[in-house]
């Protein structure tokens, strides 16, 4: 089951947020993502649909009184304060009692949830890994694969000399941060790097500069590369009619099969496929409205036929 640590949610937003522990210090209860509850993580205060963190706020404490235990009852994972309003002490005692972690905040509560959600949404999200090279082309987060060998990191030379950028090479770690949008960025141990079979590790940072790289990108295409089969066959179709799809953690992304042969322009092929992928989203598809103008064509040669 994804969950993050109450501590370390903590310590990573303390500066962001000011969070001061005051009570609670034993409580090592886990924010837990389940399915059902995965959108009410965190909220306001709520003691009929409770969140696992209760942010109470300057109007929820003016009606906190009398119903302090009822709020531990639900067993939270933490409890926040927000407004900068000073915790009253019997949400002190209760809180140290029941081992619930309690944070003061004198941010507003609505920045708080907000924070912590976005927060929460990144730490908790599904994620994999994916061999491939993934890059920013045109603004779009493309995701290059491929066999071993078949050229994935020089085809990602290229498009970085042509402008583009590196986001990971080698893995790729994919996260669904919403229910259908995969983010992708690269380990940290990675981070920079592209390997070149005959020249070896390459620092695209330092040789290309800071415009070259990328933290992170949607995932929204994959260019499958594909070499030629043994009996000399192109592994794609000529003229592809549907529109070829992959699973990725529930999300659908549109993948296209470019074959790799000799004199090929890899980089033009996969800008070109962005391009078109780009018009799709708009509308606009060069398939669909070839075949309309043939339909036009043949319906209008039938009707001569017919005089």
């Amino acid at each position: 089951m994804l969950q993050v640590n109450v501590a370390r949610l903590h310590d990573d937003n303390r500066e962001a947020l000011s969070l001061a522990w005051i009570a609670g210090r034993e409580g090592g209860t886990a924010v837990r993502r389940e399915a059902a509850r995965a959108a009410s993580l965190i909220g306001h205060l709520n003691l009929t649909h409770p969140n696992s963190i209760q942010v109470v706020g300057a109007y929820e404490a003016g009606t906190l009184a009398g119903c302090v235990e009822r709020l531990f009852e639900f067993a939270p994972a933490a409890v926040i304060i927000a407004d900068g309003v000073t915790p009253p002490p019997q949400l002190l005692e209760v809180a140290a009692r029941t081992h619930t972690p309690l944070f003061t905040s004198p941010m507003p509560a609505a920045g708080v949830i907000d924070k912590l959600a976005r927060y929460l949404a990144k730490a908790l999200a599904e994620s994999t890994e994916r061999h491939g090279v993934f890059m920013d082309v045109l603004g779009l987060g493309v995701l290059i694969t491929g066999e071993s060998g078949v050229g994935k990191s020089e085809l990602g030379l290229e498009l970085i000399s042509r402008g583009h950028g590196l986001v990971a090479d080698d893995i790729v770690e994919i996260s669904r941060i919403a229910a259908n949008t995969l983010d992708g960025r690269c380990p940290p141990m990675l981070r920079d790097f592209l390997e070149v079979r005959g020249l070896g590790l390459l620092n695209i940072r330092t040789i290309f500069g800071e415009t070259a790289v990328r933290p992170k990108m949607k995932l929204k295409l994959i260019a499958h590369l594909e070499k030629p089969r043994p009996e000399g066959r192109d592994p794609g179709e000529r003229l592809p009619l549907a529109d070829l799809w992959e699973d990725i953690l529930g999300v659908t992304v549109r993948k296209v099969i470019i074959p790799v042969a000799a004199g090929r322009n890899l980089a033009v092929l996969v800008e070109a496929a962005v391009r078109n992928h780009i018009l799709k989203l708009r509308g606009v598809d060069s398939t669909a409205e070839f075949l309309a103008r043939q339909k036009r064509q043949l319906d209008g040669s039938e009707s001569e036929g017919e005089k």
